[in-house]
């Protein structure tokens, strides 16, 4: 059974709501036990591939030590049809060298018994923040 809107909506706001407060737990709870996550970056065309809830969990706990000041900010769903959301946003973050990472994204998601079971991240490419 497909999920309403609002629903939609409220679980995509809960995930953005664990990736904020550096939650790793709380950003697995929001997926399938077999979600598959595909990153923006990486060598293969879609990007790195993590398979599993506590796969991408754990991905999230290191991207949190990693970038200890990142967070996704102007976050907006647009749910779909069928259990499809896309998400835009804009990630911020310093990265250890301490430039600065600023960049405008979309995910697009599909969900399968109320939680994430696909995740695809697209993001523009810009250069370092001084």
């Amino acid at each position: 059974m497909s999920m309403t809107a609002d629903a939609q909506v409220a679980l995509i706001a809960r995930l953005f709501d664990a990736f904020n407060a550096h939650d790793a737990d709380g950003v697995g709870a929001c997926m399938t036990d077999d979600v598959v996550f595909d990153a923006a970056v990486g060598a293969e065309v879609y990007g790195t591939r993590t398979i599993g809830r506590t796969a991408v969990a754990a991905g999230f706990a290191k991207t949190f030590k990693d970038l200890p000041d990142v967070r996704w900010d102007d976050v907006t769903s647009y749910p779909g049809a069928d259990d499809y959301v896309t998400t835009t946003w804009v990630m911020r973050a310093t990265r250890p060298d301490g430039l600065r990472l600023e960049v405008e994204g979309i995910d697009l998601f599909t969900l399968k018994d109320g939680l994430v079971s696909n995740k695809r991240a697209f993001r523009k490419e810009r250069p370092l923040q001084k």
